[in-house]
């Protein structure tokens, strides 16, 4: 078993997804990252690039407004292109496929509280991706009047 860490890049399928990263042309990491999302929302069975498509989506994260660092001990050296804000949907769409999938990454931890840090971690991810949108009231309980027609 190559899984060591409960973060993005913690496990040896990621590390080397990292490493690829790195030894592509800067102009070719954001297709990498495409394709392993890509692949990951359209897999029928068993995902078995959840655990690249984890790494490309901290990646993603990384660079939206309210992320957190990431431990890049084993992630990518290299800078990452700025990417398009596209890649925020399929990526938050990929995170929630590996997290709905019992017998993909889930599968990988034997202790409970590494496999709840792990699917906390994936869930912070989708809030960054995905963050929620602003509720605007759209009537007003009190007055059951539309806030519109409301005057104060």
């Amino acid at each position: 078993m190559g899984t060591w860490d409960t973060g993005p890049f913690g496990n040896d399928t990621a590390a080397d997804f990292a490493n690829a990263l790195d030894d592509a042309r800067p102009e070719e990491r954001e297709a990498l990252i495409r394709g392993v999302l890509t692949r990951t929302v359209d897999a029928t069975g068993w995902l078995a690039e959840g655990e690249l498509a984890v790494a490309a989506a901290a990646l993603i994260a990384a660079q939206c407004p309210g992320s957190d660092p990431i431990d890049m001990s084993y992630g990518p050296e290299e800078p990452m292109p700025a990417f398009p804000d596209d890649l925020r949907t399929l990526a938050d769409e990929a995170l929630a496929r590996v997290i709905s999938e019992e017998a993909g990454p889930a599968s990988n931890w034997v202790d409970p509280e590494d496999w709840k840090q792990w699917r906390a971690g994936l869930n912070r991810l989708r809030t960054v991706l995905a963050p929620a949108s602003p509720s605007i009231p759209l009537f007003d309980i009190e007055q059951g009047q539309s806030v519109a027609h409301h005057e104060t």
